[in-house]
């Protein structure tokens, strides 16, 4: 018909990732499936190697399938962006640096004792050095897009994994740069060139660290006072796509400026309504990147090297598991944490496509072996989710804790998340007067302790997106968050408080500053253990010195209520203006 527009290839292909995100998002979370293999299963289905090989024989078929893989790779490089913008959104320059001893201590270890291994094996098995080294190093590297998103950065395996994979992202720039100037027809120009981008990229780092802290809160506060969302986002878009473009322009990898983006606008107080704001982009391109992923698998490959395949999968998974998982342990980790880690960091890297493409285009690898090690590494990213989950298994196992997974019984309890001393107190006051509980804690020490004294407890990490949907929230008479983490205390407490309006939240501070952040992020109590022990102690001397007792306990019941009052309204004078959709509380 005159004047019909046929759909573009570009808005075809977008179609196709929206119809995908729509189904796979509610299905898998519905099975309580990582998503994460579902978007690499519609990759494979969709991509060249899929149902894109019969386009030609059915045409129809144009509309289901992604018509220019090459053109969705900007796309899955963004996810990996705002990635590392919404790690730097949860870290802090402080915490940053009290990790610093990991990243350059273990992190350094983990990699050049990995890649190296592997080097030696791969040249003894016939590969040229050259080549060797850098299909070693290629293989060495884990997956940030995948690994941070199922550990999370608050839980000991996160921490361990976040400061190996940050050291990962940082070495990646010298190891391209190494495997060009390794290149037969290589010159001095591929040293020269690393030590203009090193020297180049330090004044960058220092100009966005001096700018950011200067204009950021400036920025957002201007964006905040519009009461604006759109104009909030616009600004978060703004700084982090900057801050990559200034590190891409130097030579540097553009997840280093949006790193550092996220660390910047940690130290504002605006970074909860930023992480809000952005998780929803974030989630789409990462999906859109595993999409990438699976496009990559060609299952006819695959069949016809089976074998091999399969055989270089498993020796490569468990080479790596072992020697991240004894690192760990020499470093002072609990068998727990070393062997759930090092499962976790056992597959290969996103990374690791970029290192091969490098390898190949220098001439170090043949393109066979290139292909080879790619369909290798597409087959790790696709069964990471099932090696997180064999390594909280293995990590149970090893350190004696039973998998026990909390099921709905429709009866309310109170949810205890913590089970130390304070924990533990909680559930025992809640026994005596006969209501249900059940307490949870990561640390495998205290769940023994807590079931040899009697308690009824669970192995879990709250810092997990899905423990707490587990527990039956909707259901619970109360949470009470016992633990001593004020960090993870505020992001759980705004969390559930955004999902569960009605829930009654009582959460354990460090003091009344800590208190009063607890109150800003939606607690319905928040108990400072400066200010308890201050009452205990001074109900104690007016006992002790003749005072009766029932006006003691009067006036400790008023001062505490006077107290609680004014922490409240500290909490209410400090929050900042919200925007118009009510979606800026920190997550």
């Amino acid at each position: 018909m005159a004047g019909e527009i046929a759909p573009t290839p570009a808005l075809s292909d977008a179609l196709v990732i929206l119809g995908a995100a729509g189904i796979v998002i509610p299905v898998f979370t519905r099975f309580r499936i990582t998503p994460v293999i579902g978007f690499i299963l519609i990759g494979l289905a969709v991509g060249p190697f899929g149902l894109g090989k019969l386009v030609y024989e059915y045409p129809w078929l144009g509309h289901v399938t992604i018509s220019d893989p090459e053109g969705l790779e900007p796309f899955a490089e963004f996810g990996i962006i705002l990635l590392l913008f919404s790690i730097g959104l949860e870290l802090s320059f402080n915490r940053l640096w009290q990790l610093r001893k990991l990243v350059f201590g273990l992190g350094a270890l983990e990699l050049l004792i990995i890649g190296s291994c592997l080097a030696i094996a791969l040249s003894m098995m016939g590969q040229y050095w050259t080549g060797a080294i850098g299909l070693g190093l290629a293989l060495a590297l884990s997956s940030t897009a995948i690994v941070l998103p199922i550990a999370g950065t608050h839980s000991p395996v996160g921490r361990a994994a976040l400061a190996m994979l940050l050291f990962e992202d940082i070495a990646i720039v010298p190891i391209i740069f190494m495997l060009g100037a390794m290149a037969p027809n290589a010159q001095a120009e591929g040293w020269e060139g690393l030590v203009d981008t090193l020297w180049q990229g330090g004044l960058v780092v220092v100009a966005l660290l001096v700018i950011g802290r200067i204009a950021l809160p400036r920025l957002f506060a201007q964006a905040a006072r519009t009461k604006s969302p759109e104009l909030f986002l616009a600004a978060s878009l703004l700084v982090v796509i900057g801050a990559s473009l200034a590190t891409a322009v130097v030579g540097l990898s553009p997840i280093v400026g949006a790193l550092i983006a996220g660390l910047l606008i940690a130290e504002t107080e605006y970074h909860g309504e930023i992480e809000t704001i952005m998780e929803p982009f974030k989630g789409l391109a990462l999906g859109v990147f595993l999409i990438t992923v699976g496009m990559s698998i060609d299952l006819t490959t695959i069949w016809d090297n089976l074998g091999p395949i399969a055989l270089a999968v498993v020796l490569v998974l468990s080479f790596k598991a072992l020697v991240t998982g004894v690192l760990l342990r020499l470093m002072g980790a609990r068998r727990g944490t070393a062997a759930e880690t090092g499962v976790l960091m056992a597959s290969p890297s996103e990374t690791t496509l970029i290192v091969l493409t490098a390898a190949s285009s220098a001439l170090l690898i043949q393109p066979g072996t290139a292909q080879f090690w790619q369909i290798v590494t597409a087959i790790g990213l696709t069964i990471t989710p099932i090696l997180a989950k064999l390594g909280r298994a293995i990590a149970r196992r090893v350190d004696g804790v039973p998998d026990v997974s909390p099921e709905p019984d429709g009866e309310a309890r109170v949810i205890i998340v913590g089970a130390g001393r304070v924990g533990r107190l909680v559930a025992e006051m809640l026994k005596v007067h006969g209501k249900r509980y059940i307490a949870l804690d990561s640390d495998s020490d205290l769940i023994a302790r807590a079931k040899r004294e009697g308690y009824y407890a669970i192995f879990a990490d709250a810092a997990r997106r899905d423990t707490l949907q587990r527990l039956d929230l909707g259901n619970a008479l109360a949470l009470v968050l016992t633990m001593d983490e004020p960090v993870l205390a505020q992001r759980l407490v705004a969390k559930v408080r955004k999902q569960y309006p009605d829930l009654l939240i009582v959460a354990r501070a460090r003091d009344s500053i800590h208190a009063a952040e607890l109150y800003r992020a939606g607690a319905s109590h928040a108990v400072p253990e400066t200010l308890e022990s201050s009452l205990q102690l001074s109900e104690a001397v007016l006992a002790d010195i003749g005072v009766a007792m029932g006006p003691v306990i009067a006036s400790i019941h008023e001062k505490r209520d006077e107290l609680r009052e004014q922490i409240q309204k500290d909490g209410a004078l400090e929050r900042k203006p919200k925007l118009r959709t009510g979606s800026v509380e920190a997550t």
